[in-house]
């Protein structure tokens, strides 16, 4: 798409990084900003099928794996080279494991850290330097699970109970630097994705366990992707430092174990 079709869009002239861009919320993530006239770059450790995903999506793909700060010292030397700088950051890659925490291992909750939360402060970390535009966001996906905490994902909640947190903490710091870049989180509940799929079984049922939405149905990515690119905009531009809710009343309609 050329920059004279992208006029009077939204997002028109922005450079945007969605990390974890092969997976379901990555995709719809990329397609949506780039709908909105971004130019869209997705990261994701899958090197296989990340080029496919990127070429059908009409965006770039960069292998990373996001716990790595060399690879996003690496990123943010190609986002610097080749785009000339980072208008949007959505931190959106995590993994997901059903433990609770007499059953999660040391090893395995610090992975889940790491992909989920360390993740996002070295994105954060590293493309701050960067992000020097007037209308600059970061968008940190977080979940419902920051608030509710879900026995049998203990690690999972615990990352994304840091994530919020830093989240806050990161707007109230650029606020206070007065640099002109707004940082939020999202927190969705219930996407119909191939990760949460892998745990809660297929659509339309799925696990009680899960802290499903009040109302028995769960979103599709596109639903989180519009509140993200929405953010991400201009519209947005007094929206800083929230938290904001995709999730059909679970948070204050908790699901029964």
């Amino acid at each position: 798409m050329t920059e004279a079709s992208n006029e009077g869009k939204a997002l028109a002239g922005r450079v945007a990084l969605v990390t974890g861009g092969c997976g379901g919320l990555g995709q719809a993530t990329a397609e949506r900003l780039r709908q909105d006239g971004a130019t869209v770059i997705i990261s994701d450790l899958d090197a296989e099928q990340g080029p496919q995903i990127a070429d059908a999506l009409g965006v770039q793909f960069v292998q990373q794996d996001v716990s790595s700060e060399p690879t996003w010292r690496s990123l943010t030397d190609v986002l610097s080279e080749q785009y000339g700088g980072l208008d949007i950051l959505v931190n959106n890659a995590a993994i997901l494991r059903a433990d609770n925490i007499e059953a999660e291992t040391l090893e395995q909750f610090q992975r889940v850290m790491a992909v989920n939360c360390e993740s996002v402060f070295l994105g954060i970390q590293n493309c701050l330097p960067l992000m020097s535009k007037p209308g600059a966001a970061i968008i940190n996906v977080c979940s419902s699970s920051a608030e509710m905490g879900y026995p049998q994902f203990c690690a999972y909640t615990a990352s994304k109970a840091a994530v919020r947190s830093l989240t806050m903490s990161t707007a109230i710091y650029l606020k206070q630097q007065g640099r002109p870049i707004r940082c939020n989180s999202v927190h969705p509940d219930g996407i119909i994705t191939p990760m949460v799929m892998d745990i809660a079984g297929e659509p339309p049922v799925m696990s009680r366990e899960m802290g499903m939405q009040a109302a028995s149905f769960a979103c599709e990515p596109a639903a989180v992707a519009d509140v993200i690119g929405f953010l991400a905009s201009d519209a947005a531009r007094h929206i800083n430092g929230a938290a904001i809710k995709v999730d059909n009343t679970s948070t204050i309609h908790p699901p029964y174990w």
